[in-house]
C-alpha cells in the first residue's frame, strides 16, 4: 500500500511515519505539511492512499479532500482529525473520504482505515460512529456552496468586523454587505451570523 501523509505538526508527521512503515505491506511515498505541496507532489507519483489532517495552514482538508478526488478519484483518503463534530465527519465523506479516525485514536486504528479504504470500504473510529449516531440538530443537510465574495465576507466576520469595516475593506456599500450576511444566514438555514461562522469553521468552509 502506497501511503502519503499530510499534516502541518512535524512530530505528528514523524509519528505517523514511523507508525506505519513499521506495518508490513505499507509503503510511505511522501510527507507534507501542507496541502499545495501534496498536490504538487501528484503531478510525479499517485499513492494509493491519502492520510490527512483537516486542519492544515493553507486549505482544509474537506477541500483538499474535493480537490484530490476531483484529478485523482482512485486515490483513497482517509481523514484524521482532532473534531468529533458530526458536520465535519459528513463534510469529509460527502467530499468522497473513505474513512475518517480521531487523532486520540489508537494506532490500530488508523492502519484498519487504510486497508479499509483499499478494499472499497468505509471505515469510522469508535467516537466516529457515535458522533454521526447523535441527532444532528441543526446542522445542514449539505454542505453550503459559497460564492467568492461570500466567502471573503464570512472571513471577515469571523475576524470580528462590522459590516461597516467589511465593505470599507472590500469596496462594497453596507447595503451588499447586509445582502451577503442575509444569504449567508438563508444558505446555513440559522437566524444569525454568528452560527453561520461556527458552522462554517466545523465545514471546513473557512481558511
Amino acid at each position: 500500500m502506497d501511503v502519503f501523509i499530510i499534516d502541518d505538526h512535524p512530530i505528528v508527521l514523524q509519528g505517523l511515519k514511523n507508525l506505519l512503515e513499521s506495518r508490513e505491506g505499507i509503503r510511505v511515498t511522501g510527507i507534507f505539511d501542507q496541502a499545495d505541496s501534496a498536490l504538487a507532489a501528484l503531478d510525479s507519483h499517485i499513492p494509493e492512499v491519502m492520510l490527512m489532517d483537516i486542519n492544515l495552514p493553507d486549505i482544509s482538508g474537506v477541500t483538499l479532500c474535493q480537490q484530490v478526488k476531483q484529478a485523482h478519484p482512485e486515490i483513497r483518503v482517509v481523514a484524521l482529525s482532532i473534531h468529533n463534530e458530526r458536520s465535519v465527519i459528513m463534510s469529509m465523506l460527502q467530499s468522497g473520504a473513505s474513512g475518517y479516525v480521531l487523532k486520540n485514536a489508537i494506532g490500530d486504528d488508523i492502519v484498519a482505515a487504510l486497508q479499509a479504504a483499499m478494499e472499497g470500504q468505509i471505515y469510522l473510529c469508535a467516537e466516529t460512529q457515535k458522533a454521526l449516531n447523535e441527532a444532528p440538530g441543526t446542522e445542514p443537510k449539505e454542505i453550503p456552496r459559497l460564492t467568492r465574495r461570500e466567502k471573503e465576507i464570512l472571513e471577515l466576520i469571523g475576524q470580528g468586523y462590522t459590516t461597516q469595516q467589511i465593505a470599507a475593506e472590500l469596496f462594497i456599500s453596507t447595503h451588499t454587505v447586509e445582502s451577503h450576511r442575509k444569504n449567508l444566514k438563508e444558505k446555513f438555514g440559522v437566524p444569525n451570523t454568528a452560527t453561520v461562522v461556527r458552522m462554517a469553521a466545523e465545514l471546513g468552509l473557512m481558511r
